[in-house]
């Protein structure tokens, strides 16, 4: 996050995958030491909301205490959609392998099956349900996992 602000981009809106809660209470941190103003949105692969809320507002709590900068988070400062954990954890649905396809394809970014093409097929339903505000920049945060994409449980479903 601080990498991003430092870089001068301020998008309304940062869409990324949240499963342990780890990578979004460390945005949700950096979001607030670096000023950032937009919305940090986790898509849940596999937890429920009230489930997630709450270990990210305390692991985003801790994290802030451990970096000198004692900022208190809470459930309601997490933004969570868990309207996307399809099947469960890393079980490959038609959401997922289009996602994927779409993003090889027209972008040439290699998402794994598992996070980034679950939190990707999440961001391109909300896209079309209009659910980001007309004109709003989005930025979907890639937080890797690629070589997933060659397990043995997920080859041959890919390739389209």
């Amino acid at each position: 996050m601080l990498e991003l602000a430092g870089q001068g981009c301020q998008p309304d809106w940062i869409v990324f995958p949240s499963s342990s809660g780890g990578t979004q209470a460390g945005m949700l941190v950096g979001a607030r030491m670096s000023g950032f103003t937009g919305k940090v949105l986790g898509i849940s692969v596999d937890e429920p909301a009230e489930a997630l809320r709450p270990r990210v507002a305390d692991l985003a709590t801790q994290t802030a205490a451990f970096l000198g900068e004692p900022y208190p988070f809470t459930p309601e400062d997490v933004l969570v959609n868990d309207a996307y954990t399809g099947a469960g954890y890393a079980v490959l649905g038609e959401p997922e392998i289009k996602a994927v396809q779409l993003f090889a394809r027209e972008e040439a970014l290699l998402l794994d099956p598992v996070y980034t093409g679950r939190a990707a097929a999440g961001l391109i339903d909300l896209i079309r349900q209009s659910y980001f505000p007309k004109g709003d920049t989005v930025l979907f945060w890639h937080t890797g996992g690629s070589p997933a994409l060659f397990a043995g449980k997920y080859q041959g479903r890919l390739i389209g």
